[in-house]
């Protein structure tokens, strides 16, 4: 495995939540961080149908365009009942004229697995891929999972996306009622994360 030996990453993302997070997944490591949104990249198309792919096109994009090594994630779940949908189209799911509706796309989720009965539980799994991509076209992968059920009613009001119909393996709880800071040791990025971390401990 390459490892990354640089000073300063840039992280593939237009999303400020998200870049805060892996800003403070990295903190430790001293390595400055910059965000593709800072240095007015373009968001290039998502076109492949895997997490792992769609990761490699924005990493590979960012590190082209400004000679930096680059991060990028994509992450979304996978329902066992629904065939492993919506998979790398969780967000579009939550697509309306007027931006992203999760609300709708949760229940819209459930209602396709009230149509075809789905046993229970109703497995599935958040799932995160990061590619840490180089100027040169080498990148390494780091693919994490948290497993758990899809539950009705949606609960809490914590979380983001799917949530609040998540309650991960273990727990009674849903990722909607958990603390954000308890998810954030447990979540499927959480899980990728951890793997990145021998490819940028010092």
């Amino acid at each position: 495995m390459r490892k990354f030996d640089g000073d300063t990453l840039l992280v593939a993302t237009h999303n400020q939540g998200k870049l805060e997070e892996i800003q403070a997944l990295l903190g430790p490591f001293g390595i400055a961080v910059t965000s593709a949104k800072a240095m007015n990249l373009p968001e290039p198309e998502e076109t492949e149908t895997t997490f792992v792919g769609n990761a490699r096109i924005k990493a590979h994009a960012a590190s082209q365009a400004t000679g930096l090594p680059a991060l990028a994630d994509d992450s979304g779940i996978e329902i066992d009942g629904l065939d492993g949908a919506p998979g790398v189209y969780t967000a579009d799911w939550a697509e309306t004229p007027n931006g992203r509706d999760f609300v709708m796309a949760m229940t819209n989720t459930w209602d396709k697995l009230e149509k075809i009965d789905a046993p229970f539980p109703r497995t599935a799994r958040f799932c995160c891929t990061f590619v840490l991509a180089w100027p040169d076209g080498h990148d390494e992968v780091f693919a994490g999972h948290m497993p758990g059920q899809i539950v009705w009613p949606m609960r809490g009001d914590q979380g983001h996306g799917y949530d609040p119909i998540f309650q991960p393996e273990g727990y009674d709880i849903t990722f909607g009622e958990m603390d954000r800071w308890e998810k954030n040791k447990i979540s499927h990025r959480a899980d990728a994360f951890r793997k990145l971390v021998a490819a940028i401990e010092r």
